[in-house]
């Protein structure tokens, strides 16, 4: 399955960018665009090319769903599960198996 991901242009040199994708950052090409992109638009990336550009809303919106589908939390969710759980023994998968305990 090909995926392209929502990205938002941070610098444009030539025929090159520079994208953000949820604080990832990485190089592109915008060789195969049709249109004219500036520092702030949205592009579809797949394979390192950008594909075609996109509103932000859309972008942020299927940035939201993709992250629901791959199962991705959001930083606040993670920092908060990790300090409710902070001092709690982890179990094993055996454990959880099994159903032993120390």
């Amino acid at each position: 399955m090909c995926v392209g991901v929502p990205s938002k242009i941070k610098k444009i040199e030539d025929s090159m960018a520079i994208v953000d994708v949820l604080g990832a950052q990485r190089e592109i090409s915008l060789l195969l665009l049709n249109e004219d992109v500036k520092v702030g638009d949205y592009v579809i990336v797949h394979a390192g090319f950008a594909i075609q550009k996109i509103q932000e809303e859309d972008a942020k919106e299927n940035l939201r769903l993709m992250k629901k589908m791959f199962g991705v939390e959001d930083e606040f969710t993670t920092v908060v599960s990790q300090t409710k759980n902070r001092g709690k023994k982890t179990r094993t998968r055996k454990e959880k198996a099994y159903g032993e305990t120390d």
